[in-house]
């Protein structure tokens, strides 16, 4: 077993940890994670500050503390590190730790993404789908969507399959459709799951179709359940029905 490493105290000393000691960080309590990460943050160490800002949103081993997690995404975003300016776009988005500022969050996101980041090209390209906050451009969306998704980014994956099967800025195309979906379904988006499901049923492939209904409650919102258990119950097929009973009883519970 791997001995946890002392809190760092200096550069020196954050840049000695070894990726053994990470690991073991990582499967320490949280409280001692939050611990070390406040110590290593302090060093001003991109890494550190984003992890512990992540902690201080969740309350995660520390009590929470929205604004003093969008200090350390700021400063570390500031230095360049791609899920730092990600997670501050995240917060001016919805206000977390700061005054909401969309076009903010906006500028925000296309730097993560520019930078290399699934998530943040992800984020940018729901900006641009969706109208809210940039002017609404489909193409630009399904290119930064594709972007990701080639990185293997699950919910983007999900998109580009819907771009294909909707025939959104490209022609309809159901087989690649399905390719999409059956990634993003392998790749553990649930909403992805479902579009496959879904494309499976077409298919008469029923029991395969259960199989990805099923794993969607291992990580799906609970309103999401809601909303697809209701349509499950209006189904033709007894098997569908009683996974959507399932679903249902799954989201009122969380």
């Amino acid at each position: 077993m791997i001995a946890l490493p002392a809190p760092p105290h200096s550069r020196e000393a954050l840049d000695a940890v070894t990726a053994a000691q990470w690991q073991a960080l990582f499967s320490a309590r949280a409280e001692a994670l939050a611990h070390w990460l406040q110590a290593a943050a302090a060093l001003e160490d991109p890494q550190a500050q984003t992890l512990f800002g992540q902690l201080l949103l969740d309350g995660r081993g520390i009590a929470p503390d929205a604004a003093r997690a969008f200090g350390c995404f700021v400063r570390a975003a500031d230095r360049g590190w791609p899920m730092a300016m990600n997670m501050r776009a995240r917060c001016l988005e919805h206000g977390w730790g700061t005054p909401s500022d969309p076009p903010q969050a906006a500028h925000w996101y296309l730097q993560a993404a520019q930078a290399g980041l699934d998530w943040g090209m992800y984020n940018y390209a729901n900006f641009l789908s969706s109208g809210r906050v940039l002017e609404q451009n489909h193409a630009l969306a399904l290119e930064w969507y594709r972007k990701a998704a080639a990185l293997g980014h699950a919910k983007s994956l999900n998109l580009v399959g819907r771009y294909y099967e909707d025939g959104i800025v490209v022609e309809a195309d159901r087989a690649t459709a399905f390719r999409y979906y059956r990634a993003s379904a392998e790749g553990g988006d649930f909403r992805g799951q479902y579009s496959y499901a879904c494309m499976l049923a077409e298919r008469g492939r029923i029991d395969d179709a259960n199989y990805w209904l099923e794993k969607i409650a291992d990580t799906a919102t609970a309103a999401f359940m809601k909303k697809i258990g209701n349509e499950l119950q209006l189904s033709g097929h007894p098997s569908f029905r009683q996974i959507g009973d399932r679903m249902l009883q799954l989201a009122a519970s969380r």
